[in-house]
C-alpha cells in the first residue's frame, strides 16, 4: 500500500516548504503517464531476492516495468519503476544501470521521473534505469528515530534493491556498470550513496541537490530533521536531536571529498531563483552555495568534475539531464 499522511501532518509540510519539497512532477513536464499498478504474474521475469518479496508487478509496457515489494526495511510496501532499453526482452545483452532518485514532497515517489519525461530523455540510451521509492522525506537514510515503523531507505536501496536488480536483470554488476543520479533530495541521496558506497557507482550526478550539510548553521541537516519529522517519521528524525554527528559526517559530501576520486561527477544548480518566491530563493540559494563549496573541495583535491550554474531556480532541466545521460553512458561499461 502507499504511504498515507494524516491531514495535519500534510498541512504542516506544505506550510514549512523547503529543500525536500521537490518539483519533479511539474517542472519537468508531464510528458509520460505513470506506470500501471496492476499485477502481471503470468509473464514475470523476476524472483524474490535480498529480503524483497514481490507483492505486485506489471511488465506489460515495452520499456517501463513496475514492481512493489514487501520488506522489513520499510513499514509499507515500496515500489520501483525499471526502464529497460528497447528490445531488452529478446536481445540477450547485458547493460549498465543508472539508479535515478526522486526529490522530496508528498507527491513524489517512484513515478516522479516517469512523470518528468525520462522515457523521452533516455529513449536512445543503452542502459537500464532504476527509479525507486525514497519516501516523501526519507532523505535516503536510515533514521535515528521513527514513530511510525521502519523507514530504512538506505538499507532498502543499498542492501536490498541493488542486489535484487543484479539478480533479476542482465546488468554489469560492478563499479563500472553503475551510476547514481537524482533531483533535489534525490541529488543529495546520489552524492551520499556514491561516497558512502564507494565501490558501487562509477558516476554520480546531482540535479539541484544539496552538497553541504553544515554550512549556514547546518541548514540542510536541520531541514532534513524538520521535514522527516513532519512527513515521514511521525515526529522522529533522520539525524536525531541533538544530531548524531557521525551520521552527519558520513552523509556530508563536503566531508568526503576523497571518496569521489576515480568517479565521474556531474552537478547542476540554478543561479537565479525567482526573487519573489521564497521557497525557490531559499532552496536553490542553499543548493548553489553548497555545490560551490563542494566544487572548491574537489578542485583542491584535483578531482575532475562537470558543473553547471544555469538560469532559474529549483527545477529539473531536461536539456542538462539529457547531456548528463550521454556522459553517464560514456563513462560506464557499454552494453554488450
Amino acid at each position: 500500500m502507499l504511504s498515507y499522511q494524516p491531514p495535519s501532518r500534510r498541512n504542516l509540510l506544505k506550510s514549512i516548504g523547503g529543500l525536500t519539497v521537490g518539483m519533479a512532477a511539474t517542472s519537468g513536464g508531464l510528458l509520460a503517464s505513470a506506470s500501471s499498478a496492476h499485477a502481471d504474474t503470468a509473464t514475470s521475469t523476476v524472483r524474490p531476492h535480498a529480503g524483497l518479496d514481490i507483492v505486485e508487478q506489471n511488465e506489460n509496457d515495452a520499456r517501463m516495468w513496475y514492481y512493489r515489494f514487501r520488506t522489513d526495511a520499510i513499514g509499507w510496501d515500496p515500489a520501483v519503476n525499471v526502464m529497460v532499453p528497447e528490445g531488452y526482452r529478446n536481445d540477450g545483452r547485458t547493460y549498465p544501470v543508472l539508479y535515478l532518485l526522486h526529490g522530496g514532497g508528498l507527491n513524489q515517489d517512484f513515478r516522479s521521473w516517469d512523470n518528468s519525461g525520462i522515457r523521452e530523455l533516455a529513449a536512445e540510451h543503452q542502459l537500464i534505469i532504476v527509479m525507486p521509492d525514497g519516501g516523501p522525506a526519507g532523505w535516503y537514510s536510515n533514521p535515528v528515530t521513527s514513530n511510525t515503523g521502519p523507514r530504512n531507505w538506505e538499507t532498502f536501496h543499498m542492501s536490498q534493491l541493488v542486489p535484487w536488480i543484479d539478480a533479476n536483470f542482465r546488468t554489469h554488476a560492478e563499479f563500472d556498470g553503475r551510476a547514481v543520479a537524482g533531483f533535489s533530495m534525490g541529488g543529495f541521496g546520489a552524492l551520499k550513496y556514491a561516497a558512502k558506497y564507494y565501490g558501487h557507482f562509477a558516476s554520480v550526478s546531482s540535479y539541484s541537490g544539496p552538497a553541504s550539510m553544515r554550512r549556514d548553521a547546518g541548514a540542510v541537516t536541520h531541514w532534513a530533521n524538520v521535514t522527516s519529522a513532519a512527513a515521514e517519521l511521525a515526529g522522529g528524525t533522520v539525524y536525531g536531536v541533538p544530531w548524531d554527528e557521525a551520521r552527519v559526517s558520513a552523509d556530508n559530501a563536503v566531508e568526503n571529498i576523497g571518496r569521489y576520486r576515480g568517479k565521474r561527477v556531474f552537478m547542476v544548480a540554478g543561479d537565479s531563483p525567482d526573487p519573489i518566491n521564497w521557497f525557490d530563493r531559499i532552496t536553490e540559494g542553499e543548493v548553489l552555495a553548497g555545490q560551490r563549496e563542494f566544487r572548491a573541495g574537489l578542485d583542491a583535491a584535483g578531482i575532475a568534475h562537470e558543473s553547471h550554474e544555469a538560469a532559474g531556480g529549483h527545477f529539473i532541466r531536461g536539456d542538462l539531464v539529457a547531456a548528463d545521460l550521454d556522459g553517464i553512458v560514456g563513462r560506464l561499461r557499454a552494453a554488450g
